[in-house]
């Protein structure tokens, strides 16, 4: 059957449980089973992909691939070749393996938009081979606008955190952009899979209180994929960029969600969910682009900070 005639694929149970307890009404999921052939050229015209992979236990890490435009290539509707592998002592990197699962996020920092994949690493070489097993759009809210350049620095070694220090909290607190790797329960099999999300907002949305996060959740495409996931596995990686410097912080902790949240949260936070950090890896350099802010989305405009 061609792709373009297969059905949408459905929300998993997960993910459907997610938007009952937001009040939500569960419609059909915009999910392909395939990639549909726009997003096989917009994935090939990214510099950079952030990736969500299993650590050794299981635990999502969030983490990010670079190379030039066009590292990452579609030779059919169902694979994506990707042309690059971990930086040399990404605590992500180990989890890079033909046979793991692996979600993607590709999204273009300049034009707010970005597209979702995930599926299973088939092989690895000099690059990795992923069969697509879901694919879909994702709208440009609370995408802020740069433009990067690459830089010829090159990332220093991971610092290992026993806890956050001032420094990775000043990085959390000022940051208008995150990225959050989840996955599914287990028990949903080929309905759920790994998942790679962006988060947006002013600086300030995310609050950072000793080793804990608090997050608001404010209103975005109504599919609840990182909350249905987190719904059934409470593992979370999380991922902050320096856009200046390129520093990483790469975190990993359980989440839990508050879905009725009272009066004290940002303006626009229709929930908060809360993230115990149990570990945390820093690296000096290791995003290699240099950005210039450009403007904040209009609906970003629209939420508050802690």
């Amino acid at each position: 059957m061609p792709p373009d005639t297969m059905d949408f694929l459905p929300f998993h149970a997960d993910e459907q449980a997610a938007q009952r307890l937001a009040g939500q009404r569960t419609g059909l999921a915009p999910i392909r089973p395939f990639l549909p052939e726009q997003h096989r050229a917009f994935f090939s015209q990214l510099p950079y992909l952030f990736t969500a992979t299993p650590d050794a236990t299981g635990w999502p890490m969030a983490s990010v691939l670079t190379g030039p435009p066009g590292f990452v290539g579609s030779p059919d509707p169902f694979t994506l070749a990707i042309d690059a592998l971990p930086r040399d002592g990404d605590p992500a990197g180990p989890g890079f393996v033909a046979g793991a699962g692996i979600g993607l996020l590709g999204i273009d920092l300049a034009t707010r938009r970005r597209n979702r994949a995930n599926g299973r690493i088939v092989e690895r070489d000099r690059g990795l081979t992923v069969h697509v097993a879901q694919s879909f759009g994702n709208c440009p809210q609370y995408i802020q606008t740069r433009s990067v350049a690459p830089t010829a620095k090159e990332a220093g070694p991971v610092e290992t955190l026993s806890a956050l220090d001032e420094a990775a909290r000043d990085l959390i607190e000022s940051a208008d952009t995150f990225f959050v790797a989840s996955r599914a329960r287990a028990e949903l099999g080929e309905e759920g899979g790994f998942d790679m999300s962006h988060r947006g907002g002013r600086p300030g949305f995310v609050g950072a209180r000793r080793d804990t996060l608090v997050i608001p959740d404010f209103r975005g495409n109504r599919f609840f994929n990182t909350l249905g996931n987190l719904l059934g596995d409470p593992r979370a990686g999380l991922l902050f960029v320096n856009f200046d410097t390129g520093e990483l912080l790469q975190l990993q902790g359980k989440v839990t969600v508050d879905w009725h949240p009272g009066e004290a949260r940002p303006d626009g936070a229709e929930r908060l969910w809360r993230v115990e950090v149990e570990r945390a890896g820093r690296t000096p350099s290791a995003f290699p682009y240099r950005s210039t802010f450009g403007s904040y989305a209009p609906s970003t405009l629209h939420t508050g900070v802690w």
